[in-house]
């Protein structure tokens, strides 16, 4: 009878070498993507201040409407314009700014029609609720803004800081959805009199214009389909720039060049998710540089298992004396920590298992929240650092050191 075999260990996750992405003058962008809460911000922030003190001239773009950005670089506010932070010492220069989903649709139809035309399309009551609240607004404007940015000399790298939920990728559908929407039957039927033009247009399409006017006015109300077709008519002529820029900054982010890196927690929620932004990544053809697994808590040593631990301050407590109080608390703080990195381990192990070609790279938790640029350096050493620089042996593509087979 042949001996059982011990269970098979996944292979160890291959290292994300930011430190080469970020001071790697063909990468032109970066996109950060992951769950709520993951500190998917700070990160994009603490890459951005490395690439400016490498010598990059960054600016960093958050389409997350919270202040944490702002914050984060030790700034009151954000606003549609980047804005410089002082970098003191640094050979590069960085900026950064916050979407204004308005302001940046203001900015394309001015930029994209007449003086005139433009204040029709301004002082029109869909359009202004349009270009506030509609759902699918702000991904577009982003895909926009992104153009914007990376067709400028200004910037030799962009960072984007995506919304904190499954929607961070949905700018990725931004040329779909402009396209389904240009050529959607409600929209071919409300610019048919203006395309074919006055009383005739009117006539042409007549009988089945009418019922259609009828229907929606009955459902949407007839000033609201009113202000609708005007808008629809006063835009008509730039619908297909905003398609074919949709689609330019949509392949520009498949290109050599852009690196989408997922940030998330040692926690099930959070690597499901990530799990997702990288199998939807996949599908869509675009470049992943790899996980950041961020807010781990690795133990000063792995030399003592956390059942060794155990056992050691129960016997110094035991045994009582001088110091002894303080010995079996750290002990104990020693059990819990490797309890808590062989879990956050595990889960890690697991992503890695589904996913074993995504390159890892695991980030200590930090003591309070990063609010200024010296906890955003030590964050940077801490995504840019040499992979076996911990000083513990754990690799920092590990959250504990990868164990024999027979270990």
């Amino acid at each position: 009878m042949t001996a059982a075999q011990p269970p098979r260990r996944p292979a160890p996750a291959p290292p994300l070498a930011l430190a080469a992405l970020v001071s790697d003058r063909s990468t032109r962008i970066i996109v950060c993507c992951g769950s709520g809460g993951v500190g998917k911000t700070t990160t994009s922030a603490a890459l951005a201040l490395a690439a400016a003190e490498a010598g990059r001239e960054v600016v960093v773009l958050t389409i997350d409407p919270a202040r944490r950005l702002a914050q984060s670089l030790g700034l009151v506010e954000l606003d549609n314009e980047p804005r410089l932070v002082e970098t003191p010492g640094a050979p590069g220069e960085l900026h950064a700014m916050m979407l204004d989903m308005k302001r940046t649709f203001d900015d394309v139809v001015a930029a994209h029609s007449t003086p005139e035309r433009a204040q029709v399309i301004f002082e029109n009551p869909f359009y202004q609720a349009l270009s506030s609240s509609f759902a699918g607004t702000q991904e577009y404007m982003a895909m926009e803004k992104l153009g914007q940015l990376r067709a400028s000399d200004r910037w030799d790298l962009v960072i984007v800081d995506t919304p904190p939920s499954r929607s961070a990728l949905d700018f990725l559908d931004a040329p779909n959805r402009m396209s389904r929407f240009l050529d959607g039957t409600m929209i071919r039927l409300l610019t048919a009199p203006a395309r074919a033009g006055g009383r005739a247009g009117v006539r042409f399409v007549g009988a089945g214009f009418l019922l259609f006017s009828r229907i929606i006015s009955k459902i949407l109300g007839g000033q609201l389909l009113n202000d609708i077709s005007a808008f629809v008519s006063a835009l008509d002529t730039m619908f297909g720039g905003f398609r074919e820029r949709a689609d330019a900054t949509y392949e520009m982010l498949r290109q050599p060049g852009t690196s989408f890196v997922v940030v998330a927690a040692p926690e099930p929620d959070a690597l499901r998710e990530a799990s997702y932004f990288v199998d939807r990544l996949s599908t869509e053809g675009m470049p992943l540089a790899g996980l950041v697994l961020n807010r781990t808590h690795p133990p000063a040593t792995t030399a003592l298992s956390a059942t060794r631990a155990e056992g050691a301050a129960e016997a110094v407590a035991e045994a009582g004396g001088p110091g002894s109080k303080l010995a079996a608390g750290a002990l104990r703080v020693h059990a819990e920590r490797m309890t808590v990195a062989t879990r956050e381990q595990r889960l890690a192990d697991r992503f890695t298992s589904a996913h074993p070609e995504v390159p890892v790279r695991t980030v200590p938790a930090a003591a309070g929240d990063v609010h200024d640029l010296d906890g955003l350096r030590v964050m940077g050493e801490a995504l840019l650092a040499a992979e076996d620089g911990t000083g513990t042996g754990t690799p920092r593509s590990r959250v504990l050191p990868l164990r024999s087979q027979a270990g």
